[in-house]
């Protein structure tokens, strides 16, 4: 596999900006729960998504975290070069939520791409707009969304993930995503167990009836 492959612009860049890209793109990988980048100050570079699942989130300081957007296969991760945003204060956290591989590109490196082509910059553009449109889309959902909803949506946006029915995943992780308490999680999956939505299991949850799920998300 080859980074051109995954750069979603690499056909708009000169040879110059391709092979200055290709040299200094660093392929990694990371086991699933392994913490890839925390808070402003870390700086380790863009991340390009070969393979996995990467969790962007935020944590308040009472240690309630809240999953902003998820990173997939072809996914830039601009947060992790966070010094290159100047006029951006974010205190994200970047988490490997699967077994995943990635390119890391120096952010110096792509600041000077940002800096004389136009494509780049555009690129970058659309991607900040994009993750822009997320935090809001995450806020109108906290805000005038009722939990149950907010549940159900989330349980069939895993399942479409995972590309199964059954879900591999606790209480606690759930209630992270979402940004609230376990309890508040345990309380309404016992509801959407009794009117046979989904089955708990210990560290599961089945979907059973993802149609219920889904006529509730709505």
């Amino acid at each position: 596999m080859h980074f051109k492959e995954y750069f979603p612009i690499w056909d708009q860049l000169t040879s110059e900006e391709q092979e200055k890209l290709s040299a200094s793109a660093q392929r990694h990988k990371a086991v699933k729960g392994t913490i890839l980048h925390e808070g402003e100050s870390d700086c380790v570079g863009l991340l390009l998504i070969c393979s996995g699942q990467l969790r962007a989130y935020i944590r308040s300081d009472e240690g309630k975290e809240v999953t902003i957007y998820r990173l997939l296969t072809r996914d830039i991760c601009l947060f992790t070069a966070s010094c290159i945003l100047n006029s951006i204060q974010f205190d994200i956290t970047i988490e490997a939520e699967k077994d995943s591989e990635f390119w890391v590109i120096p952010p110096d490196i792509y600041k000077d791409l940002m800096n004389h082509s136009a494509a780049v910059a555009n690129y970058t553009n659309q991607i900040m707009a994009s993750r822009f449109s997320e935090v809001m889309w995450l806020i109108e959902q906290v805000m005038w969304k009722s939990f149950d909803k907010r549940l159900a949506a989330f349980l069939l946006e895993e399942s479409t993930l995972d590309g199964s029915d059954t879900l591999k995943i606790t209480h606690d992780k759930i209630a992270a995503h979402l940004g609230t308490a376990r309890e508040v999680v345990t309380r309404m999956l016992k509801y959407f167990q009794n009117e046979n939505w989904v089955h708990l299991s210990r560290g599961t949850v089945q979907i059973i009836d993802p149609q219920g799920l889904a006529a509730l998300a709505k």
